[in-house]
């Protein structure tokens, strides 16, 4: 027999399966014509040059990254950057991601993930040091974010300090993915190479020493 809060559970997965197919509708032109040659380029225009409705795909976009992560965030981040520029580009990711997150610590999100993958996480909230980690694995470039916005809502970390902690690391990372792509539209593509090594550099850092 189904509680109610089950039925609150299933009612909330049906809707949320319903929302990503709508979202995948509307952006699947820009998603079909990006793979087509030149067709990257007249994505951006297009976007761009669709006045608020722009920052809506940007927006959907930005969400399913997070919410099903079959794109990079890195990608989006480039994209923001070239479309609208590093500041506004990076303010549109970042409540992008601020939505997302906060979306995944619904119930029937949190149902969803497999809770083998929770005993690192364990460990660090048994030692007080959850906080802490959440804000590092975020503010390191190509860490996979999206794995671990479905992981914290598990343990018994608040909403309010999650979004805080996960948004404010991630804003480094965002700001420079932006500035460095619009510096190659700008045609600054030594800077943009240089901005881009770097990161590289202290992602693999990062990765080799866990």
């Amino acid at each position: 027999e189904m509680t109610r809060g089950d039925i609150f559970k299933f009612g909330g997965l049906i809707a949320f399966f319903a929302l990503m197919v709508i979202v995948v509708i509307l952006i699947w032109p820009y998603i079909h014509e990006a793979f087509e040659p030149g067709g990257l380029s007249r994505v951006i225009d297009d976007v761009r040059n669709a006045g608020p409705l722009g920052f809506l795909i940007l927006l959907a976009v930005q969400f399913m990254q997070i919410v099903v992560a079959f794109i990079p965030g890195e990608v989006v981040q480039m994209a923001a950057g070239t479309m609208y520029g590093p500041w506004l580009g990076a303010a549109v990711v970042l409540l992008g991601c601020f939505i997302s997150s906060a979306f995944v610590f619904a119930p029937f999100v949190r149902d969803m993930v497999p809770t083998k993958y929770l005993d690192k996480f364990n460990a660090f909230e048994e030692s007080g040091k959850l906080s802490i980690v959440v804000f590092i694995l975020f503010l390191i470039p190509a860490m996979p974010k999206d794995t671990f916005t479905y992981l914290v809502p598990l343990t018994n970390m608040r909403m309010r300090d999650f979004l805080v902690l996960s948004n404010v690391g991630r804003i480094p990372g965002i700001v420079i993915s932006t500035y460095a792509a619009n510096g190659l539209v700008d045609g600054n593509i030594t800077q943009s190479i240089i901005i881009f090594a770097v990161v590289a550099v202290i992602a693999i850092v990062a990765i080799v020493f866990r």
